[in-house]
This record gives structure tokens, C-alpha cells and sequence, in this order.
């Protein structure tokens, strides 16, 4: 027998109600079509579900763990059905490292006010596309090129360039520092997702360079003091960290910020995120 999501809410009505007869009043059917229903999810899944007598209904121990699942299935189900029968009420937005940096805050409170009908999810991916790629998102935040071939894409504003380093490191006591500052010190760099190489040096002053994959260890390294790291501002804002310091590298160019979408499929609410981004970075 196939699993069916009628045996699923058979199981969760029978709980819910707390008995075979209630249960088939909130379904619609007989209690024998109960039972039966009951009897081939168990027989499906090998398990006894319920502890049944003439006063109560129970799970056993193994019907906890379904019926905790079979719930879970069950909402995703209906997710689904809401958003293909009523449009999309749901919009993702990916990003790899720091969302909208300053803005993420006034994003989500300025998006709940103009669009209550569609709720906005902020999905960490460390990919460089945010997950889009993947199908974990709608759109993504990027702050590195992607492909214009496969991708729609709008830039919707520019960070400056900050460079981390550990707090006891001598630049940090300056306000600003310069990329012929870091030329002789060690980069840590995200490889996949990270907007910083060694092509903002000239060939002959570049810094050495270690690799990391995640956020979490780039900043590791970087409070050792054995390495520096540049980054968007973005990073500055979400990324506050003990035995961290940023400092503007006044010299390197800004950081162009993208939002990317599927062309081909858009969600419908893709162009309403653009220009409240874009506005938000207008007004910064």
C-alpha cells in the first residue's frame, strides 16, 4: 500500500478527538472506514499507532514519533494547496552571508506593512547564488557575479569595502585603512561566496591568502590575528563579533548588491522586493 495523506489525517483525527466515533463525525465517514483506514497505516508501517480501549485512545511510543511527522506532512500539504489555489503567499529571499546588511531590519518590518498577504522568509544558503540555485528560494541577495545567462538580476545599490581584523591588531587603531595597508598580511577568503579576491591588488602586491567556507570560521581566523579579511559592509552590521574590528578600506571599490531571480519564472512579488530594496539603499 502506498502511504496516502488520508491515512495521515485519519491518525491526527482519531488523536485530536479522542475517539473512532468523533473522528468520523470530522471526516465525513463511517467509523468502520476509520478503523480501516487506521489498520492499513499500521499495517503499512509495520507498527501498532494506538493503544485502544472501550475509554480512551492513546499512541504508543511509536505513534508519538508518526503522529509528530504525520502532522508536519500534513501542514506542508496544505501550504502547498494554499499556494497553488490562492497565488503565491510565500517569498523567499536567500543570501549567502548578511541578507541586506543594515537594511534586513527595515526590509522585513516595511514588507509586512505594504505586502500582509505575502509572507517574507530570509534563507541563509552559503552558495553563490543564496540557494537560489538550489530551489531553497524565491530570489537571492548576491554581492558576486552570477550568470545573466540563466539568471534575471538587479542591482540595487553599493557597499563600501571594510576590512576585519582581530581587535589588538595595530590598524585598528586608525579609522581607515588602505589596500597597500593588508598587501603584506594574510587574507582569509570564502571561496564560493565571498566578493573579495586578490584581484583588487596590483599582481605584484598581493596578500597571501588562506581559505574558509563558512562565516563562522572566516571569523575564527580572523580574531586569531593571523589574518584579515575584506568585506561588504553588510558584514559589519550583522557580523558584530568580541575580538573583532572593521575598518573602512578607503581605496577599494564598492560592493555592487544584487538581487537575482529565475527569468524565466518570477515570482509575482520580485519586482516589489526590488524597489523596496533599491529604496532603502537610495535613502542610506
Amino acid at each position: 500500500m502506498d502511504l496516502e495523506l488520508r491515512h495521515l489525517r485519519c491518525l491526527c483525527a482519531i488523536v485530536d478527538t479522542g475517539t473512532f466515533t468523533d473522528a468520523a463525525i470530522e471526516l465525513g465517514l463511517s467509523q468502520a472506514a476509520v478503523s480501516r483506514t487506521l489498520i492499513s497505516l499500521e499495517s503499512a508501517l509495520g507498527v501498532r499507532l494506538l493503544h485502544r480501549t472501550s475509554r480512551s485512545v492513546t499512541p504508543t511510543t511509536a505513534g508519538v514519533q508518526v503522529l509528530a511527522r504525520a502532522r508536519h506532512l500534513l501542514a506542508e500539504a496544505d501550504d502547498l494547496v494554499r499556494e497553488a489555489t490562492t497565488g503565491h503567499t510565500r517569498l523567499r529571499v536567500g543570501h549567502a552571508w548578511s541578507a541586506m546588511g543594515r537594511h534586513t531590519a527595515e526590509f522585513q518590518r516595511r514588507w509586512a506593512d505594504r505586502h500582509p498577504d505575502v509572507e517574507l522568509l530570509l534563507v541563509r544558503t552559503n552558495t553563490p547564488t543564496g540557494g537560489l540555485a538550489e530551489g531553497l528560494c524565491d530570489l537571492a541577495v548576491v554581492r558576486t557575479a552570477v550568470d545573466t545567462r540563466r539568471y534575471a538580476q538587479a542591482t540595487v545599490g553599493h557597499e563600501a569595502r571594510y576590512c576585519a581584523m582581530a581587535t589588538d591588531d595595530p590598524l585598528a587603531r586608525r579609522r581607515t585603512v588602505t589596500l597597500a595597508d593588508l598587501a603584506a598580511r594574510v587574507l582569509v577568503i570564502d571561496r564560493r561566496t565571498g566578493s573579495t579576491n586578490t584581484d583588487l591588488w596590483p599582481e605584484e602586491q598581493r596578500p597571501r591568502v588562506e581559505h574558509t567556507q563558512e562565516i563562522d570560521d572566516w571569523l575564527a581566523a580572523i580574531a586569531t590575528g593571523r589574518c584579515v579579511g575584506v568585506t561588504p559592509h553588510s558584514t559589519v552590521t550583522q557580523y558584530r563579533r568580541d575580538g573583532i574590528t572593521y575598518r573602512r578600506v578607503r581605496d577599494a571599490a564598492p560592493v555592487p548588491v544584487r538581487l537575482v531571480w529565475y527569468g524565466s519564472d518570477p515570482h509575482p512579488a520580485t519586482h516589489a522586493a526590488v524597489a523596496l530594496l533599491s529604496e532603502l539603499y537610495r535613502a542610506a
